[in-house]
């Protein structure tokens, strides 16, 4: 598959603070990309560089195989963590008057139904909701129909259902050929939307892979979770090593079903078992020794 993105060594420094330290990687095209990481972590930095807004301190970036020429511009989407849209312009006003930027155009028609607007068209921009306002803000980013989009921390603040939404549209445009990168520190948004993912702390890239890549290398077992109410007779009779953690007794198992299999035997009552599969949270805190979200 075709490279569209490749960032080489990318360094950026405020002073001396450094936001981002030399990172590199590669972008498919016509993938789902994200770089992930707590905030602090330079995920935004990074794509405000690589999207020419900040000037890199040094490092390179290539699209299509060739320095960001004078068209970079007009064949990228953005959508910019915060934006302020002139208040009392209309849904469909905004959409028109971001179109007259391009030289590029997309057909409106086709990004108002793509991202649900039809409902909101003649309402003022101040009086979206935060949901509306987000398909708004990537539906401008369409509006000169990009080969490549950048999406800053799409979902924060949404409620769940909104969120979903969301996620929904941004795999849409992808299914059409486009290649979408993401800043996100939701790790259960990187595992829905991303092929591949860069993990960032402190500027760095400490992992790079898919989602199940990363899972598979970093997080091996699972964990299986007893009350210890239930199990504390009982639970000189475990056949595996445990831990006690807030009134759960949790085993580490590769075998799910041989384990199950093994407690049945044992006549162990797991009648209110939970198991945790591990997600790219676990791998995060198995890399720093801290949850994502600290």
């Amino acid at each position: 598959m075709t490279t569209i993105l490749e960032i080489r060594k990318l360094k950026k420094n405020y002073g001396k603070l450094t936001a981002v330290n030399e990172i590199s990687f590669k972008i498919r095209q016509g993938i789902c990309f994200g770089l992930l990481g707590p905030n602090g972590a330079g995920k935004t930095t990074a794509l405000e560089v690589i999207e020419g807004i900040l000037p890199p301190t040094s490092g390179e970036i290539l699209y299509k195989n060739k320095p960001r020429y004078r068209s970079f511009k007009e064949e990228v989407g953005i959508q910019f963590q915060q934006t302020a849209l002139l208040a009392y312009l209309k849904v469909h006003e905004t959409l028109k008057t971001f179109g007259t930027l391009y030289s590029r155009k997309n057909n409106l028609e086709k990004i108002i139904e793509m991202c649900h607007l039809h409902d909101i068209l003649d309402q003022q921009n101040d009086k979206l909701s935060g949901g509306q306002k987000q398909r708004l803000l990537l539906a401008i980013a369409l509006v000169n129909n990009p080969d490549l989009i950048f999406l800053d921390e799409p979902s924060t603040g949404l409620d769940p259902q909104a969120r979903r939404n969301l996620w929904e549209i941004v795999k849409f445009i992808k299914a059409q050929g486009k290649t979408v990168v993401l800043t996100t520190h939701y790790m259960e948004e990187a595992e829905y939307l991303c092929d591949e993912i860069a993990i960032l702390d402190h500027g760095e890239i400490i992992a790079y892979g898919s989602p199940s890549e990363l899972i598979k290398t970093y997080c091996k077992s699972t964990s299986v979770l007893l009350p210890m109410k239930d199990i504390e007779s009982r639970i000189s009779d475990l056949p595996y090593s445990y831990q006690i953690v807030d009134d759960l007794v949790e085993i580490q198992v590769d075998d799910i079903k041989g384990c199950f299999n093994t407690l049945m035997k044992k006549n162990i009552p797991f009648e209110n078992v939970r198991v945790h599969t591990p997600n790219l949270e676990d791998v995060f805190l198995t890399l720093t020794g801290r949850k994502l979200r600290e």
